[in-house]
């Protein structure tokens, strides 16, 4: 009897002690776990969603779409209700454009409540997928940003990503304008995932159009020629700029290799490069216009002063050489520029100082951005005059020794072309900044007239030239540099002009770095400025002089 009595007492405590343990456990789940477990089910239940804004469209000046946004379907799931994801990763696979292994492993994670299998896809493809009827998968519509026009000015306008938000170009650096403000909607589901209310709770608001000072047609034609250029001479890369340069107004900005807007990703990293903004180069003989404009304004000397050039000279520790036969002799100020004399712009250079020329760059805007509306400027590489070494003065009054942009270059150049007032490059229309005087206008007829010269016979481009039209302009071809010396293969091929030469209206700047089989300005990049003219000019309405 003991014996049944101490079993049934053994019985009873340990019923007591496993009524105490779920006592607690219960206890436990209904304070210390019940907030986790109820935040899991109000997540089940509950979902947040992000209703990306419709990006603003950007067009060209004259109302051409260049960068819009369509509906595009997103596709997602709710792994934790679907029971069969092996299965569900076979039917989607296809239509997902994705592998069933790479589905799978996104819909295998049952503690996953949300999860993308495909952003912005072609509506169509989503429609199938909602036939299908998985309980699970949904779609939502979203806006997908694409480029009417495909490769024309794809490095100009730039790209989105997969959130919306400009990455590169124009998309990038107008964001604030175009991209408008998200909103936000919230699903609510049943017990057993069903959808059962959608409510808005901030509505999404439209990003801004932008239109650009970009003419389609002219930058069209500006890539075919850059593109015959890039087939002919097998460059590294070329650029291509066209201003108007009374007001700064950039009408066509060009890169070869072209890259296709809708698939930026299927190009290099150094196509995708904007080189007019970001490429850094030492211009050559380009630069000499406005070592020599300095010198004029300071009065030092005139078009027709006089100077005996000889076959070289020697500053410091570097003897500098003619690149040219007829750039030595007596020569007037304008026959130095239009011949490209090295020696002779030396001696102007001299004639400045370091102090004045150093002066003279700087006012011309290089060693700073142009402020142009676009991401990633560089500011080119000018050396402070207290860094000068014996040599430096020569090295620079004919382009070397400093590094610019071709933007920078460009934009130098408006001062010439209007009169003496520099203008700054500006490509979302409605942006034009006020203008700089940076010569006398006295000076910048001079100097006009004596660009003129270097499209004349004896001049380096004399074979440039466009029927009814005076053209002014300069060459340049600039050794690159090279562990500390210049390379004797590798150039960059220049030429910047602008027309009419006594009212300019247009200014053209071309570009080619490390061409093959020629190496000059006047051959390589002054036909292709001829033929941007050739076609610029009429298309514009520009009157003959």
């Amino acid at each position: 009897m003991r014996l049944v009595e101490r079993r049934i007492g053994l019985l009873f405590a340990l019923f007591l002690l496993l009524l105490g343990a779920a006592t607690a456990r219960a206890t436990w789940i209904g304070t210390v776990k019940a907030g986790s477990l109820g935040d899991r089910a109000v997540q089940q239940q509950v979902e947040d969603m992000v209703v990306p804004a419709r990006r603003g469209t950007i067009v060209d000046r004259r109302g051409m779409e260049l960068a819009v946004s369509e509906d595009a379907v997103t596709v997602f799931a709710h792994p934790f209700l679907i029971d069969n994801p092996a299965r569900v990763a076979a039917r989607l696979a296809p239509l997902l454009g994705s592998s069933e292994d790479e589905v799978l492993k996104k819909l295998s994670d049952r503690d996953s409540t949300f999860v993308y299998l495909r952003r912005k896809m072609d509506g169509s493809l989503g429609h199938k997928i909602d036939q299908l009827g998985i309980e699970g998968i949904d779609t939502v519509v979203e806006p997908k940003r694409t480029y009417p026009q495909g490769y024309l000015a794809s490095q100009v306008l730039g790209t989105v990503g997969a959130q919306n938000t400009g990455l590169a170009g124009l998309e990038y650096s107008q964001e604030d304008t175009l991209g408008g403000d998200d909103g936000h909607r919230r699903m609510v589901k049943d017990a057993l995932g069903e959808p059962v209310s959608l409510v808005e709770t901030d509505r999404s608001e439209a990003g801004e159009d932008i239109k650009l000072t970009l003419d389609a047609a002219i930058q069209e034609r500006v890539e075919a020629i850059l593109g015959e250029v890039g087939q002919a001479y097998r460059p590294a890369g070329a650029t291509a700029l066209v201003m108007d340069p009374r007001t700064g107004a950039v009408l066509a900005l060009a890169n070869w290799p072209r890259v296709d807007a809708n698939n930026p990703t299927g190009a290099p990293g150094s196509a995708r490069r904007d080189r007019a903004i970001q490429f850094n180069y030492e211009p050559g003989s380009t630069f000499k216009a406005f070592t020599m404009a300095g010198a004029l304004e300071e009065g030092l000397i005139e078009p027709t002063s006089v100077l005996d050039v000889p076959g070289e000279i020697k500053v410091a520790d570097r003897t500098i050489g003619e690149a040219h036969e007829d750039g030595n002799g007596a020569l007037t100020a304008s026959q130095i520029l239009a011949r490209s004399s090295n020696v002779g712009t030396v001696m102007v250079g001299l004639k400045l100082g370091a102090t004045h020329f150093d002066r003279w760059v700087r006012r011309f805007g290089f060693s700073k951005p142009t402020g142009v509306d676009l991401p990633g400027e560089q500011r080119g590489i000018v050396l402070d005059v207290d860094h000068y070494s014996g040599s430096t003065l020569g090295n620079m009054a004919i382009g070397q020794g400093l590094s610019v942009t071709p933007i920078q270059m460009a934009a130098g150049f408006t001062a010439i072309a209007n009169g003496g007032v520099k203008r700054q490059p500006y490509i979302v229309a409605g942006d034009r900044k006020p203008g700089r005087r940076v010569l006398s206008q006295a000076t910048a007829a001079e100097v006009s007239r004596m660009l003129e010269g270097v499209l004349a016979a004896g001049g380096t481009a004399p074979e440039a030239s466009v029927a009814g039209y005076t053209l002014a302009g300069k060459t340049g071809t600039a050794e690159k540099p090279e562990n500390g010396t210049y390379s004797k293969t590798d150039f960059v091929a220049s030429f910047i002009g602008f027309a009419p030469a006594r009212n300019p209206r247009l200014l053209v700047s071309v570009m080619v770095d490390e061409p093959r089989g020629d190496i000059y300005g006047g051959t390589v990049a002054a036909p292709a400025f001829e033929r941007i003219m050739e076609f610029a000019l009429p298309y514009l309405k520009i009157p003959p002089e």
